[in-house]
């Protein structure tokens, strides 16, 4: 077995090239492409374990990389563009960009099923690499192995990205102008269950104070928000 890692370890040396990064121990590397089905039948550590840490990082990595991306773009939108990135199709696709399929150590079952180009294969296999490169070399070196071997997959910029909400963008013009955030304050909640309305105040960093009334709390805030908007850019136009 020790021989068959020797040769594994030499095969792999164009995966390295093709994800970009250069091991210093490239014993992770080859656990990383070791799926279960093989290291059952010969005794030795599988990948589960790096695909474990190689989900955390990837999403971490891909999220950071979309939020510096992506800068107007709502949170509820980043989260839709990662999860598309992270998904099962999306990872394999990745995977299959590499070529990975055809580094991965299977077992002889699960190689005469397919399992070479299954998505579920694939994609837990890239995890296993990622968290390899981790553990190797680091986050700063996994970021940039990831923003590489991503690059044919970054979504392009929406044309029309979904708004900040009003609390959101209330926020960022009073950290800027006023360098704190404003605070809401539940007042009082009138009428019966089922026809509530919300009375919401709103003090600014300034001490101004605003009120608002709606069908919920959020909405309440919401409009609150908008009418401090309203305000605060008579005063600061843009």
């Amino acid at each position: 077995m020790e021989q068959g890692l020797e040769n594994s370890i030499k095969e792999v040396e164009s995966l390295q090239r093709a994800i970009h990064y250069e091991f210093s121990q490239v014993k992770l590397l080859v656990t990383a492409l070791t799926h279960s089905s093989f290291a059952n039948e010969h005794d030795i550590e599988s990948n589960e374990r790096m695909e474990f840490l190689g989900d955390a990082v990837v999403e971490i990595c891909i999220s950071t990389e979309l939020y510096q991306k992506f800068s107007d773009i709502h949170e509820g939108e980043l989260t839709r563009l990662r999860a598309h990135l992270v998904s099962e199709p999306g990872l394999a696709r990745v995977a299959r960009s590499i070529n990975l399929g055809s580094w991965l150590m299977l077992g002889k079952g699960e190689n005469a099923q397919g399992g070479r180009d299954r998505d579920s294969v694939l994609s837990d296999a890239l995890e296993a690499v990622l968290g390899a490169v981790y553990l190797d070399g680091g986050f700063l070196a996994v970021q940039e192995c990831i923003r590489y071997i991503f690059t044919p997959f970054w979504p392009s910029y929406p044309e029309n990205p979904r708004p900040k909400d009003y609390k959101s963008r209330l926020q960022e013009l009073t950290q800027k102008y006023d360098k704190a955030r404003p605070t809401y304050q539940l007042i009082s909640s009138e009428g019966p269950e089922h026809a509530k309305i919300y009375v919401v105040q709103l003090i600014l960093p300034s001490g101004e104070i605003l009120v608002a009334r709606d069908t919920s709390l959020k909405k309440a805030e919401q409009q609150v928000a908008h009418n401090a908007l309203l305000e605060m850019e008579k005063i600061h136009p843009a």
